[in-house]
């Protein structure tokens, strides 16, 4: 199996003893180095001063009048929220502890880094022997997907920005979208699905993110992410869960729930309280799940041995934007995790 996600830094990490993600300065001088950091012919001799000692120094301390000197407003403001991120990260004892941290209180690191944190995390989960089908299961947990469903039911899910790349240059880069401006047709693009037959292809455009995947229950896709799932929860919160997709929640003593979204986290909660909920927003919803402990005394006294119902939902736009952070925050954990 060849190296998948190279570019997104997690070799860049070390494992620590205990199986977590350890800050190298390597990292840091990676985050450097990207676009929103890196300088341009017209950076400013305070901003390459800077970013050429912190390139030799990457935890030196920066006085706020090194920022006040670049010269560019968007650049103080980009090694700004890199400061405070850097600062959550070396406080942390693992990516995973600052990732865990992002979500308590107010969340003031942007969605950029949290998607890019994830992607490590899952990358490390997924381990060396990963299976294809969990790694394209896997990105869903940090790049939105664009939902179609078909006539006959058929729910697919395919990476945003791919679909959107296609919608705008039909996958012809600038001259693509000279023809779309001007109306003219292109040829038409259908994304490869991946499944059990084409798994292998994965390992060869692992970063291309353009393999649909079949979100229907029962499928290898579905599966794959429930499986992604539960060693997510496993890594974070060391408890064991199995989580199988639902057709249905059909439980009189219904006692807890975790939407993957925000639109399943609203929907869950209006079901849960018994208000009337629209048919079109119920067409929204992909996919229930019951999830149950191994071990029902890691679970709250109250509820223990009571399964968990979860839930994901696509948006308006169909859009489906899930948040893994849900299950580390809200799952009915005893006092003692």
């Amino acid at each position: 199996m060849p190296d998948f996600w190279a570019s997104c830094g997690y070799r860049l990490l070390v494992v620590g003893a205990d199986g977590r993600l350890t800050l190298t300065d390597d990292f840091l001088r990676a985050h450097l180095l990207r676009p929103e950091l890196a300088p341009i012919s017209a950076s400013s001799s305070a901003e390459l001063a800077l970013h050429d000692a912190l390139l030799a120094s990457p935890r030196r301390a920066v006085a706020a009048s090194e920022i006040e000197a670049i010269d560019d407003a968007d650049a103080r403001d980009n090694y700004r929220i890199w400061l405070n991120l850097r600062a959550r990260l070396l406080s942390a004892g693992s990516l995973e502890a600052a990732y865990a941290g992002f979500f308590r209180g107010d969340v003031d690191v942007p969605p950029l880094f949290v998607h890019q944190l994830t992607q490590i995390i899952v990358r490390h989960i997924l381990g060396e022997d990963a299976d294809p089908l969990e790694a394209r299961a896997g990105e869903m947990l940090f790049r939105p997907q664009k939902i179609a469903v078909r006539e006959d039911g058929t729910v697919m899910a395919a990476d945003e920005a791919t679909v959107d790349t296609y919608a705008t240059s039909g996958g012809f880069g600038s001259l693509g979208e000279l023809l779309s401006r001007n109306k003219t047709p292109v040829r038409s693009v259908e994304l490869d699905v991946l499944d059990h037959d084409s798994s292998a292809q994965y390992w060869e455009r692992d970063e291309r993110f353009d393999f649909a995947v079949n979100l229907n229950l029962g499928l290898p896709g579905l599966n794959a992410l429930t499986r992604v799932l539960e060693k997510w929860i496993a890594h974070f919160l060391a408890v064991q869960v199995t989580i199988r997709a639902q057709r249905e929640i059909d439980d009189a003593k219904w006692v807890w729930h975790v939407g993957l979204d925000a639109e399943a986290t609203a929907l869950l909660n209006d079901l849960y309280n018994r208000v009337d909920v629209d048919l079109e927003r119920l067409r929204r919803l992909l996919c229930l799940f019951q999830l149950d402990f191994a071990d029902p005394s890691a679970m709250r006294t109250a509820i223990a041995g009571r399964p968990v119902y979860l839930a994901m939902a696509m948006d308006a736009d169909n859009r489906l934007k899930l948040k893994p952070q849900n299950l580390l925050l809200n799952l009915p954990l005893s006092r003692t995790q």
